[in-house]
């Protein structure tokens, strides 16, 4: 086994063990102080029926949907740096969260989120199918990465304008307050039924990012030499949009919006894994699984009674990361 493929292993090896222990600790950790073998054994036969409520229907959904959406988060951004030959790109340059948000905001706004409580991420998971679709049309059967990105960019700006829109013909206080602090992000509140609508889909993106890892492989000896390898660049352009639709949209529709998860991963593990996707497609799960774990973690340690966001700390950590980027890009072209 060569170096590389030697230090590629014991990343992911270390990545696992590092996912598994801070699942362990967002199952252990929370504003209830039970004793860690109390929490797991009321987890496992439900003895304990106070403990076994607090871990199967608050502390659990919360955990597997941390994993969950990270590790979309982490693959998608991953897939679209690789598909793009962008280290920019993130899944928010498609436009996807940017609508699953503003579907969300419309179900807010128009009160039927609170009449019916699965129209809330109904509508989330809508919003970033129409994005999909358009964003695919606008592109075209043909088009290039160039114009895939730009078509992404007015999906993003037209939602954004939208999702502001509502904010300021929003009803009441209340209502735009809700919608502010949905949009903010939390894995606080979620229940089983959010896992069980995420879970599927967030899956199967995961599942077509990860069948498309060899075409990216091809990719990135250039477009021409990738065709005369064997590669369909259109079957590949529609595995990555729907895998990341699949994936994101869900994340948003229980979660709300969180960023910069799919930009800071990626960058983080190509030292360590290269710059393969085939490689860095499952190592950027995993790390974007590990990173949202701790982070709302941390949400829970920092100031857990003043219900901090989780898409405000994973901002805090990514946005001075880009800032990064951008300088040492700088620096480079110097």
């Amino acid at each position: 086994m060569s170096g590389p493929d030697r230090r590629a292993r014991v990343t992911l090896a270390a990545l696992v063990a590092l996912v598994v222990a801070l699942f362990a600790g967002s199952l252990l950790l929370g504003p209830a102080a039970i004793a860690p073998g109390r929490a797991l054994s009321a987890l496992v036969t439900g003895e304990d029926p106070a403990a076994a409520l607090i871990m199967r229907e608050i502390r659990l959904p919360r955990a597997l949907l941390g994993l969950l959406i990270g590790a979309g988060l982490g693959a998608s951004g991953a897939a679209l740096q690789g598909y793009l030959r962008n280290p920019l790109a993130e899944p928010g340059l498609l436009g996807i969260s940017g609508a699953a948000a503003l579907g969300a905001a419309l179900a807010l706004y128009s009160g039927i989120a609170a009449m019916v409580p699965m129209a809330l991420p109904a509508a989330a998971l809508t919003g970033a199918a129409l994005a999909t679709l358009l964003v695919q049309g606008m592109a075209g059967a043909g088009g290039s990465s160039i114009t895939l990105i730009l078509a992404g960019v007015a999906v993003s700006s037209l939602s954004g304008a939208l999702t502001s829109l509502v904010l300021n013909l929003s009803p009441n206080p209340f209502a735009a307050s809700e919608i502010v602090y949905w949009l903010l992000g939390s894995l606080a509140d979620r229940s089983v039924v959010h896992v069980f609508v995420a879970a599927p889909f967030i899956l199967a993106g995961l599942a077509l990012l990860l069948i498309v890892g060899r075409d990216l492989d091809a990719l990135t000896l250039g477009e021409d030499a990738a065709a005369s390898l064997g590669v369909t660049l259109g079957r590949t352009r529609t595995l990555v949009v729907l895998g990341s639709a699949l994936a994101v949209g869900a994340g948003v529709a229980v979660a709300g919006a969180i960023g910069f998860v799919g930009l800071v991963v990626p960058h983080l593990l190509r030292p360590l894994v290269g710059a393969m996707p085939s490689r860095l497609l499952p190592a950027s799960a995993l790390g974007g699984a590990a990173l949202l774990l701790a982070a709302d973690i941390a949400v829970r340690l920092i100031a857990p009674e003043r219900d901090l966001k989780l898409g405000v700390v994973t901002a805090l950590v990514g946005a001075p990361f880009f800032l990064w980027l951008v300088w040492r890009g700088r620096r480079r072209l110097a």
